[in-house]
Order: C-alpha cells, then sequence, then structure tokens
C-alpha cells in the first residue's frame, strides 16, 4: 500500500493538499491524523465521503511502499507516523512550501515549494497535466489555499496562489461553502476567548516595533484558539501578536504567534520553543512546563531576538531639493516643474526648514494674479517633520492617517533628508522599487 500522510492536527491546507496529491497519484491512501484542526474539523465532516481518510491503524495492517509527506518537512509534526514509515519498503517524498528546518525528515526526499499554500503546488500540477476535479475536490482545496493566505493578504503569497484558485474556480469550486468553512468564531468560547484577550492585551514598544502580547490560564486546552488570536490580529494595529495559553490541568503551554511583516520571522522565535510554521504566522506547544515559567522566558527571549524596526536614516533621500523663501513664485513653479516634483521644503536665509511648497500652493498665487508674490506668503508653515530616529511605524500615521504627502527630517534643527510616500512604498514593497528600476 502506498499512502499520503500529513502533519499532526492537520489543517485546511494539509487536507486540501492530500486531496489533490491523492488526485495526481492513483492508487495512494491518505492517512488521517488523531487531531484535527477545528476548522479543518467542520470541513471534514461536511465532505468526509469526499475526503475518505483511512485511520492509521488501517495503514498498519497491510504493507506500506511508498510514503508521500504534504505540507510539512518537520519530523517533529510527523511522528504519530514513524510506525508507518519505518515499515515502509518504498521511497519517502516530501512536498512543502514551509522554510528549511533543523528537524528535516531525514532520509526524504523534499520537493520545495514557496507558494503561500501548499495546496497550489498540487493545483498548478493538475493543471499542467490536464486534469479535472470534481466540485467538491476543488472546494476543498480552495479552501486550503484561503485559509494559509488569509484570504490573499499574507506576505508570503505568490501569482501563482491566484493562479491555483482560478483553476479550482474553474472546476467549480464554492467561494460561498469556502466561506462558510472559514467563519473564524463559530463557538461561544471562542467569542469569549476573544473579548477576554482584547481586554487584557498589553502593547510593548520593542526595538521600535509594536507588539502585543496576552497571556491567558485555562484549564485545559480548547478547539480553536489560533483562529481567535487570528481574528484579533485582525482587528489590532500592531506589527506582531505573541499569544500565551497555559493550560494548568496539562501542564502546558501553547504560543500562538502572529507578525505583520517578514522581518518579524516568529517561525523562528517559535522554534526556540519547539515550534514552527511560516514567518508571519507560527506556533509551538511546550510540555511539561507551567504558564508563568515560559511566558518569563518567551519575554526575555522576543526582546533578544526582534530585529528593530526600520527608521527614518535608512529610507530617507538625503539629497533635497529645497526653495528659498524669498523667491517668487514664479521661480518654484519652474523650479518644481524641471525637478518633476509636486512640492518641495522651503528654507530661509540661514537654511532652517521654514515651511513647504506644493502646485497647489502656487495654484492659489496663480489664480490671484499674485505669480510674483513671495513663496513664503504662500506656503505651508504647519508642517509634520521626522528625525532620523523615527520609526516606519509613525511615518505610516503620517502617510495614513494625515495625508501627508512629504516628511522632512529634521536633525539638531538642521534639514538632513526627505521621506516621500513613493519612498515608503518602496520600502515596505521592494518588488515595487526594482520594477520601477527596469
Amino acid at each position: 500500500m502506498n499512502i499520503i500522510i500529513g502533519h499532526t492536527n492537520m489543517d485546511l491546507d494539509c487536507i486540501g493538499s492530500m486531496v489533490l496529491a491523492r488526485r495526481l497519484n492513483p492508487g495512494y491512501a491518505a492517512v488521517r491524523s488523531r487531531l484535527i484542526h477545528p476548522v479543518a474539523q467542520n470541513l471534514y465532516n461536511i465532505y468526509n465521503p469526499v475526503v475518505d481518510f483511512i485511520k492509521i491503524e488501517e495503514a498498519m495492517r497491510g504493507e506500506i511502499g511508498n510514503v508521500i509527506v504534504v505540507d510539512t518537512r518537520s519530523l517533529g509534526r510527523i511522528r504519530e507516523f514513524a510506525p508507518l514509515i519505518e515499515s515502509r519498503t518504498g521511497g519517502l517524498t516530501v512536498y512543502d512550501h514551509h522554510p528549511d528546518d533543523s528537524s528535516d525528515i531525514p532520509g526524504a526526499e523534499v520537493r520545495g515549494n514557496s507558494f503561500g499554500a501548499n495546496t497550489t503546488y498540487f493545483a498548478i500540477e493538475l493543471m499542467r497535466r490536464g486534469m479535472t476535479l470534481d466540485p467538491d475536490e476543488a472546494t476543498i482545496a480552495l479552501a486550503g489555499i484561503f485559509a494559509d493566505t488569509g484570504n490573499f493578504t499574507h506576505g508570503s503569497v505568490t501569482a501563482e496562489d491566484f493562479l491555483a484558485a482560478s483553476f479550482l474556480l474553474e472546476q467549480r469550486a464554492s467561494p460561498a461553502m469556502v466561506s462558510r468553512i472559514l467563519k473564524p468564531l463559530q463557538e461561544e468560547h471562542q467569542m469569549s476567548l476573544f473579548h477576554q484577550i482584547l481586554n487584557e492585551m498589553v502593547y510593548q514598544d520593542i526595538h521600535g516595533n509594536l507588539v502585543a502580547l496576552s497571556y491567558v490560564v485555562m484549564d485545559r486546552q480548547a478547539g480553536g484558539l489560533a483562529a481567535v488570536v487570528e481574528k484579533v490580529f485582525d482587528v489590532e494595529d500592531i506589527d506582531a501578536l505573541f499569544s500565551v495559553f497555559s493550560f494548568s490541568e496539562e501542564k502546558s503551554v501553547l504560543i500562538v504567534a502572529r507578525s505583520r511583516h517578514d522581518r518579524i520571522a516568529v517561525n523562528g522565535i517559535m522554534q526556540s520553543f519547539g515550534g514552527g510554521g511560516h514567518a508571519r504566522a507560527s506556533s509551538a506547544l511546550v510540555k511539561g512546563r507551567t504558564g508563568g515559567e515560559v511566558f518569563r522566558e518567551f519575554m526575555k527571549h522576543i526582546d533578544s531576538s526582534l530585529v528593530p524596526a526600520a527608521m527614518a536614516t535608512s529610507l530617507m533621500t538625503r539629497e533635497v531639493r529645497i526653495i528659498q523663501q524669498d523667491w517668487s513664485l514664479i521661480e518654484a513653479s519652474m523650479f518644481l516643474e524641471s525637478s518633476n516634483l509636486t512640492g518641495a521644503p522651503v528654507v530661509d536665509k540661514d537654511g532652517k526648514l521654514a515651511g513647504i511648497i506644493t502646485l497647489r500652493d502656487i495654484m492659489k498665487g496663480r489664480r490671484a494674479s499674485q505669480m510674483h508674490a513671495p513663496v513664503k506668503a504662500y506656503m505651508t508653515r504647519k508642517i509634520v517633520t521626522g528625525s532620523l530616529h523615527t520609526t516606519v511605524r509613525e511615518l505610516e500615521e503620517y502617510f495614513f492617517r494625515r495625508g501627508v504627502g512629504q516628511i522632512p527630517i529634521i536633525d539638531d534643527g538642521k534639514l538632513v533628508g526627505i521621506i516621500t510616500r513613493t519612498d515608503y512604498l518602496n520600502h515596505i514593497y521592494p518588488d515595487r522599487a526594482q520594477s520601477a528600476e527596469n
């Protein structure tokens, strides 16, 4: 018997990968883990006849040939399948989209990919071979892609994820059913916990990163905790969220982490506690230790692990095109047009920042037939400035909330640089800057 397995506590992407891998490998049996993620359990129950996974005990009754592992390359996440793997007579192949892991499965041929969802790999392969799916299979796969890409909002999303979703829709996948399956908070205890985390959450500035932390004591582990954390993260304007759940009766601790940026790679932090996952979504289960002990250790760890947030000094343009406040509006207009600028800082005779003038300001003078008037008569004097240590988060506040177009950077009273919307966008999306250069 040739088999397909995923990781323990199967999630939607794992199940989607297994269903499509089985379509690509006729005759292979898919073996379920003993634990299934609560959200994935809803799908499993609805589509049980389609999924049709066998139990580990059933697989052990026969002789195991080839083994395919999907959605993980970590030995620690497939330990329950160890008897099947160890007794196999054939090959061991891994299909996974997670980063390399120090605990990679020994002896396996790893076929890694960098897609936002592991299911994407198999959907693309089906499409390449001209194969088809029935609507239920397509819906299961689409749910896996939606879940692991955060509805196509995670930084790990690729063009192939969209292509795979398009293919699955062509196979008559149901977006409406996917939406129902992915409804995050379906249980009463989840809603209660959601509000508890929000009410008790602590915010800390760690090296310029706004981090939220929560600590919850529970008698025992409950289903859907990751979904609750995900929902909290969705509604909070923070760089990262770490939720620590202490289960007193079980003497275990669950850490669920979410990050808004790849520079805060939470999977690296979780690996120190025996966990793993993606750069922006990860978790770790610590057994045999108290919650307070783990939480204190964790706090020390993130303080030393978090990469400092970028400051204005790394984003700003140092060669600033400036306008003298005594110039006429005509001179200022010609300067801006020749420089292909919409505005520029204005300085006084001592070189100190006096204001900012934009084409819109100049237009007011033109309408009043005052183009010979000095710039200082029409410039904006109340302007937002930053320092060399202004963080990206503070810059976001200026650009998003206040509608500021450019931020002069001041050091020791002198104008030393400027940050525009373009500078900010190129920092957040490096591919954008590269595309502009090409």
